[in-house]
C-alpha cells in the first residue's frame, strides 16, 4: 500500500484530504508544520519510505520550498505543490526545485487524485511490475497475464485497472462501490453486475475459477489473495 505524506496547515483541508486520499486505498500521515514534516520524512522508522509527499508552500513555521530542497538532497522521493501561492515566479521555483506536479489552490479535488495517481504510477519501481498469481504471472507494465507457455493475453483497459486496484490494496477488501467509484466514476452509473461480469473475465484469464486468487467476501466485496 502506497505511504503519502501530506504537509497542510489547514486542518479542516488536511483531514478532508486525508479521508478522500485513504478511500482511494493509501496510507496517509498528515502533518501541519515543517517541523512535523521533517520529523516524518527523516527520523524514526518511517525515514525513507514514503512513495510520495504533498506538500503546501506556505506554512507556519517557514516554505514548503526549504523542505522540498532538504528532501532533494536526501531521497528520491517525488513531491507534489498543492499552494495558493500561484505566481509565473513560485510555479518556476517549483518546478525548478523538482516536484512532479504544481496545483494551486483552490482545485477540484477529482484532479488532485488523478495527479496523485499519476505521479506514484509513473515512478513505480520496475522490481514491483510483475506479480505471481498462481501458475501465471501478472504483468502490469504491459497489462497482461502471462501463462505458464509464456503466453501473454492482453486485458481490457478496465479490467486491467480492477486487477491492479485488487493488487495494490491487497490484503484490504474492497466494496464493490469502492470499486465503481475509483475505476466507473462517479458520474456514470453502473451496477455491482459491472464489477461482477469484470471479476469474472479477470477469473478467467487467470485461470481462477475456485476464487483462490481474487476471494469474494461474501456482503463485503472482493480481495485479492494471489500466493496465499
Amino acid at each position: 500500500m502506497k505511504r503519502l505524506l501530506l504537509v497542510e496547515d489547514d486542518q479542516s483541508l488536511g483531514e478532508t484530504l486525508q479521508e478522500r486520499l485513504e478511500r482511494e486505498g493509501y496510507t496517509v500521515q498528515l502533518v501541519e508544520s515543517l517541523a512535523g514534516a521533517r520529523k516524518a520524512a527523516f527520523e524514526g522508522e518511517s525515514d525513507t519510505d514514503f512513495d510520495l509527499i504533498i506538500l503546501d508552500v506556505n506554512l507556519p513555521d517557514g516554505s514548503g520550498f526549504d523542505f522540498a530542497r532538504e528532501v532533494r538532497k536526501k531521497k528520491p522521493t517525488p513531491f507534489i505543490f498543492m499552494t495558493a501561492m500561484n505566481t509565473a515566479e513560485h510555479r518556476l521555483e517549483g518546478y525548478e526545485i523538482g516536484a512532479e506536479e504544481y496545483i494551486p489552490k483552490p482545485f477540484h479535488l477529482k484532479e488532485l487524485l488523478l495527479r496523485v495517481r499519476h505521479v506514484l504510477e509513473t515512478h513505480e519501481p520496475a522490481g514491483k511490475t510483475k506479480v505471481k498469481a498462481g501458475h501465471r504471472v501478472v504483468d502490469l507494465a504491459a497489462r497482461a497475464v502471462i501463462s505458464p507457455g509464456g503466453e501473454r493475453e492482453f486485458l481490457a483497459t478496465r479490467d486491467f485497472e480492477l486487477l491492479k486496484l485488487l493488487i495494490t490494496s491487497a490484503p484490504n477488501v474492497l466494496s464493490r462501490d469502492e470499486i465503481l467509484n475509483k475505476l466507473w466514476g462517479e458520474d456514470q452509473f453502473p451496477s455491482h453486475r459491472t464489477v461482477d461480469n469484470s471479476i469474472m473475465r479477470l477469473r478467467q484469464v487467470l485461470g481462477d475459477s475456485g476464487g483462490r486468487l481474487i476471494r469474494s467476501v461474501r456482503g463485503v466485496g472482493y480481495q485479492w489473495v494471489g500466493e496465499e
